[in-house]
């Protein structure tokens, strides 16, 4: 919401040329950096105004008439601007403008809509989410510039047609910044995130009907990267690797035995180590990205990990279980490491996550009602998509469940074997 400090209204003259004598009476508003300009539909003889004080001179008749009537505008313009403000309503220089001439819905953009979503929100999104918002916003402007053929566009003239060439632009799109196009999900991604400042207008009564209500994002299913148990079991295997890269694998692994992400990782204190019910040290602690709250269970390597560096002297300035490192540098020195694992699979420290996922924890029967929690995930559902890349699992299941079945086939004929010896034996006696 644009603060009151930032807003102004101010009067100015534009000589007429049909009459140099005289000039047109302009408004000047301003809400932050916007401006926006109107006409009064009044003039008065030049000479007559006070350019210093924006108003007439003198206490004549006609002075003292014109001063009163742009008193009247400004208090009426100061008026809309405090009424957007109590209803906690979009403020910029077009919606009061628009609020004051009773053109609010026409006058409310898209573009409005999406500064106003990312400034009320900025203060609860991570900053990735919010760079997010900003690209896509980036992709609005250039599509209505290229496609529109148009600075913006009002709320009201949002369509399903809008939103599926919008979908095709970001199709063709060519990043001048790198070669790859946009894949598939990243654009939906795009168009969720449009999606969502439009339901934010048609919650705030901006506009009655939802252009997106016939339109469905299509993802594409994508396979999480993770390590094997073997590739896992190379790398912790690394040695001689000196202090940085050293502290590099340490990282990691303890990411692939708690399942932390990077931030979550960095942002851990001692004040986050706690016994837990079992007695045993446990991690409680808050995920950046959702502000769910985890609780972790303490594996003995990761354990092992924190104590090697919480009395780090880095770890101890910063009051930090870890010294800091960014995680540009983290993902770089990784790709080293991977290289000399023999893990041919592009490694970032994200990896380490699916792998506690996968390898550790659901490879070793970890149920996914407690890895859920353990993740801090919202819904199962995200989840079950570790479960879907775990084909070896599966196999191992099916092994487990043939042996089963065959170990109960043969432990049945030895029962039927015993029991026919024991008839040719009885028939023996008798």
């Amino acid at each position: 919401m644009t603060k009151s400090n930032s807003f102004s209204l101010l009067f100015r003259l534009r000589k007429k040329r049909s009459q140099p004598s005289h000039s047109s009476i302009l408004a000047r508003l301003s809400v932050g950096t916007e401006r926006i300009e109107f006409s009064l539909n009044r003039s008065v003889k030049t000479d007559l105004w006070d350019n210093t004080n924006r108003k007439a001179k003198g206490s004549s008749i006609e002075s003292k008439q014109l001063n009163l009537f742009l008193q009247e505008i400004q208090m009426n313009v100061f008026s809309c601007y405090d009424q957007l403000r109590r209803e906690k309503k979009l403020i910029t220089a077009k919606a009061v403008k628009a609020r004051f001439f009773n053109e609010d819905i026409s006058e409310l953009t898209l573009l409005t809509a999406f500064e106003y979503h990312n400034e009320e929100v900025s203060n609860s999104l991570a900053p990735g989410t919010a760079r997010h918002y900003k690209t896509c916003l980036a992709h609005i402007k250039r599509f209505l510039e290229k496609v529109i053929k148009a600075e913006d566009i009002f709320l009201v003239e949002l369509s399903f047609s809008f939103i599926t060439r919008f979908e095709l632009f970001l199709r063709k799109y060519k990043p001048t910044d790198h070669q790859k196009p946009l894949g598939n999900n990243t654009i939906m991604k795009h168009i969720q995130r449009v999606r969502k400042v439009v339901t934010l207008a048609v919650k705030l009564e901006w506009i009655d009907k939802d252009p997106f209500a016939n339109y469905k994002c299509k993802f594409t299913p994508s396979n999480r990267k993770y390590l094997s148990a073997e590739e896992l079991a190379s790398f912790e295997a690394l040695s001689n690797l000196g202090n940085r890269l050293q502290y590099v694998k340490d990282l990691f692994v303890f990411s692939c035995y708690s399942g932390l992400v990077y931030i979550d990782t960095m942002e851990l204190t001692p004040t986050h180590l706690v016994l837990g019910i079992d007695a045993s040290k446990w991690i409680y602690t808050e995920r950046r990205k959702t502000t769910k709250s985890v609780r972790i269970p303490l594996l003995p390597k990761a354990e092992m990990i924190i104590t090697k560096y919480k009395s780090d002297p880095r770890s101890v300035y910063a009051g930090t279980l870890f010294p800091r490192i960014s995680n540009q540098r983290l993902n770089s020195y990784l790709k080293e490491l991977a290289s000399l694992a023999g893990i041919e699979s592009k490694l970032t420290f994200h990896v380490a996550r699916h792998t506690f996922a996968t390898t550790v924890a659901l490879m070793n029967g970890l149920p996914i009602e407690t890895l859920s929690k353990i993740l801090g995930h919202s819904k199962i559902t995200t989840t079950q998509m570790y479960a879907k890349v775990l084909n070896q699992k599966v196999s191992t299941d099916m092994s487990n469940l043939k042996l089963v079945i065959k170990a109960k086939e043969e432990e049945k004929k030895r029962q039927e074997l015993r029991e026919k010896e024991k008839q040719n034996s009885d028939s023996k006696v008798s």
